[in-house]
């Protein structure tokens, strides 16, 4: 289960070439597991929807991919997501999909359109299900936003994180993000600035700094091992070095769609006078 961070995508090139590397000393489990014949990729794109590698989109990389459409992603229909199936023959792929919307719905083989068509009202359950599928009100939004995603969205998506770049590039105490590569191409989600050196205690004191300033930042993310929960199933940060130096110095500037040119410059800023005055 890769995670693409920040709208970059994995490199599924490597992942799936390693999937099938390893076909041969792949051991089902399940009779599903069985047919695949190998270890199955479900892709976390819940960052990258609009990302692309060698132009194929997220969603159509990997066996499985799943998208989320929360309030704070770059696709949103307040709140939801929606899952994407390639599965290879022999599966059907529809009928999976067919499945996968009886158990979002209580496990009710009719949706509410399909029980008000004459005559149909009658309706089966056929599992226990769950309570999980987007309402036609959200969807409706996500619609909408899906029509102006390509021309809009990501392009003005784009410009704020090239601004960034363009005002933070000259610094060398700052690590920038990665977007892009020769095969991959990012959607723009976040901005995860890496401040070169600085410790944890540091890199909060710098985001005191800026709030103090009226500007608002964010960390993304506190390392699962470094929560309570996980903590006392027996994880620890320390191991998980690389992480833990990732995280320490991550601070994510404000990336979203009616962000102005003038409001960026503020926000560069505020981080600088924050590090010069930490750091």
């Amino acid at each position: 289960m890769p995670v693409d961070f920040a709208g970059f995508p994995c490199d599924y090139t490597a992942i799936n070439a390693l999937v099938e590397k390893h076909r041969d000393t792949f051991v089902p489990a399940t009779d599903r597991q069985k047919q695949l014949g190998r270890i199955l990729v479900l892709s976390d794109a819940a960052h990258s929807f609009g990302a692309s590698i060698n132009g194929v989109k997220t969603g159509a990389l990997t066996d499985v991919s799943v998208f989320s459409f929360h309030a704070v992603k770059n696709l949103t229909t307040a709140e939801g997501g929606a899952v994407a199936l390639q599965l290879p023959a022999p599966f059907d792929n529809q009928e999976i999909y067919n499945a996968l919307c009886i158990t979002s719905l209580h496990g009710q083989n009719k949706d509410a359109l399909a029980k008000t068509q004459k005559g149909n009202w009658r309706y089966d359950i056929v599992e226990a299900g769950y309570k999980c599928n987007m309402t036609d009100l959200t969807a409706a939004i996500g619609l909408i936003e899906l029509e102006r995603y390509d021309s809009d969205t990501l392009p003005k998506r784009r410009h704020i994180v090239e601004l960034y770049n363009k005002l933070l590039q000259g610094d060398q105490r700052f690590e920038l993000p990665v977007f892009s590569d020769a095969g991959r191409q990012g959607s723009y989600h976040l901005y995860p600035l890496r401040i070169k050196g600085i410790t944890e205690a540091q890199r909060d004191a710098v985001m005191q700094e800026i709030f103090n300033r009226d500007v608002s930042v964010n960390v993304h993310f506190i390392p699962v091992p470094a929560m309570s929960f996980y903590k006392n199933l027996g994880y620890k940060i320390t191991d998980y070095p690389v992480t833990y130096d990732n995280f320490s110095r991550e601070i994510s500037l404000p990336v979203f769609y009616d962000l102005s040119d003038a409001q960026i410059s503020t926000v560069v800023e505020a981080l600088v006078a924050a590090v010069n005055k930490i750091c």
